[in-house]
């Protein structure tokens, strides 16, 4: 889930707002305009494109040079906008596409308006599926947990009840029962921590641009939420356990 928020944000930072400029623009003009949007909370990144970059880059897409065949180069200057993944939003794009189009030199101000608001509404779609998901994960754990250690523990219902008869408190039957599972807990989660550390490390060989292990607070965060969570629930599982069965009359255990 926390990686699913850098993946929205990286596609979101790939989205881009096209200037073209007039042909006869100044370049002061040009220089003056680039540092205004740039200092927009909502741009991350302002780069300038010659009309000749533009033919070059064009021409290689599409395998032919047009401007032998025009005679001329039909592409304009223009200044390439993307955005801060926060901001990407329909306001906050046609606000700026307003105030960029009140330039006289400024011959348009065009971004793919459809695709933000499939982003939204998939990224929205995205969010609310791993949450249903890691919600059921987390009672499937808890279930499983918890099954597999009631059962431990009734399997060992004479030897705590025996215990129980011959004087033992209450504390003494548990605290063995509770230190044992308390090491499998441990045992378990540093497996699980192993795996989510190579599954980390492959994401970020094979996905770099997405910068996983550049947030190293993050992912010591998740593992030691790991950790304690798979701790706390079999220490607290075992304890309501054996103390089910100490309630229990000698007779009911059978």
């Amino acid at each position: 889930m926390l990686n699913s928020q850098k993946v929205a944000d990286y596609f979101k930072e790939q989205l881009t707002m096209m200037v073209t400029l007039k042909d006869g623009t100044k370049d002061v003009e040009i220089k003056q305009l680039q540092r205004k949007i740039q200092l927009d909370q909502t741009t991350k990144t302002v780069v300038f494109v010659s009309k000749e970059q533009a033919a070059a880059s064009y021409a290689q897409e599409i395998g032919e040079d047009f401007i032998e065949f025009l005679g001329y180069n039909p592409l304009l200057n223009a200044l390439e906008v993307t955005f801060n993944a926060s901001y990407v939003n329909i306001a906050a794009i046609q606000s700026l596409q307003s105030e960029l189009q009140t330039y006289d030199f400024v011959a348009e101000a065009i971004f793919d308006e459809p695709l933000v608001v499939l982003l939204d509404e998939n990224i929205e779609k995205i969010t609310w599926g791993l949450l249903a998901v890691a919600g059921l994960f987390i009672v499937i754990a808890l279930l499983l947990i918890n099954s597999s250690i009631r059962l431990a523990i009734y399997s060992k219902r004479f030897v705590i009840k025996t215990m129980q008869l011959v004087g033992a408190t209450k504390g003494f039957i548990c605290k063995p029962f509770i230190w044992s599972h308390f090491r499998i807990g441990l045992l378990s989660s540093f497996f699980a921590i192993a795996g989510l550390g190579f599954l980390f490390y492959e994401l970020d060989q094979r996905f770099p641009k997405l910068g996983v292990l550049k947030n190293p607070y993050e992912i010591a965060g998740v593992m030691i939420g790991v950790l304690v969570f798979g701790t706390t629930i079999t220490v607290m599982s075992t304890f309501l356990a054996t103390r089910r069965y100490l309630k229990l009359k000698t007779d009911a255990i059978y």
